[in-house]
């Protein structure tokens, strides 16, 4: 993450935006990722959509459970976490989990969601491998990340892009800004000391994700904690942090 905190911008998430797509490779990634910042936006009337590339049917570690039923039980963690947080709204693309590719097809997937919701900003996974951060840089993450960046710009704007997507009603639709997570060049951040325990309700829904609940919010609150520290923030409060990308 950027260690000059005059490059970043302390921001209220719902600020100029009425509506906001997030875009991950599985469950539980915006949780970790963005949760925090997803409560304050729809605690102010933003209206949320989650769209999960994958049922992360490749997950956990209960060898005794089918690819189905573990996509089925990961799509409800992920319904009942995204309820902590104010979101009512999920697409899952079913994609298959530990395959995700960059490829038109998810790219014309992805332009049709943002079709469909029209979104004022898109949330996604950084497509950039992040060295010191390795588990944010899962390929899935890459891959979903750098799609949703193509559907963003140029494919959700470009009427001759998918033209199947006008055969079925939905017009072209320019997103102004992404934000990315996990990006090891934050420019934004986003303070969550108010709903830091919202983003740990819905992180503990992914109880098949979970081997120890409690050690996950301690080191999630010291992740957080580290990243109020960059922007000025003084102990104890928490943050969030993205790098915007202004796409229009």
């Amino acid at each position: 993450m950027s260690k000059n905190k005059s490059t970043i911008e302390l921001v209220d998430p719902a600020d100029g935006i009425a509506s906001a797509l997030v875009i991950c490779a599985h469950p539980d990634d915006v949780d970790f990722g963005a949760a925090g910042t997803v409560a304050r936006m729809t605690q102010r009337g933003v209206k949320v959509t989650y769209c999960l590339v994958t049922s992360g049917d490749a997950g956990g570690s209960d060898r005794t459970t089918s690819n189905v039923q573990r996509a089925a039980l990961r799509e409800l963690e992920q319904t009942q976490a995204a309820s902590c947080v104010g979101v009512e709204n999920l697409v899952f693309l079913r994609h298959a989990d530990g395959t995700v590719q960059a490829n038109l097809g998810l790219r014309r997937d992805l332009s049709r969601v943002i079709r469909q919701v029209r979104p004022d900003r898109v949330i996604t996974q950084s497509p950039v491998r992040n060295l010191d951060r390795i588990y944010a840089s899962h390929p899935d993450h890459l891959a979903a990340g750098e799609a949703a960046m193509a559907a963003v710009y140029p494919d959700a704007r470009n009427p001759f892009a998918f033209t199947e997507l006008l055969d079925e009603g939905l017009e072209p639709h320019t997103v102004p800004e992404i934000w990315l997570m996990g990006s090891a060049e934050m420019t934004v951040a986003v303070e969550i000391t108010d709903t830091f325990d919202a983003k740990i309700a819905a992180l503990h829904c992914h109880d098949s994700q979970l081997a120890d609940p409690e050690a996950t919010r301690g080191f999630v609150r010291e992740w957080n904690r580290s990243l109020a520290k960059v922007v000025g923030l003084k102990k104890p409060r928490l943050a969030e942090g993205f790098r915007r990308v202004e796409t229009r």
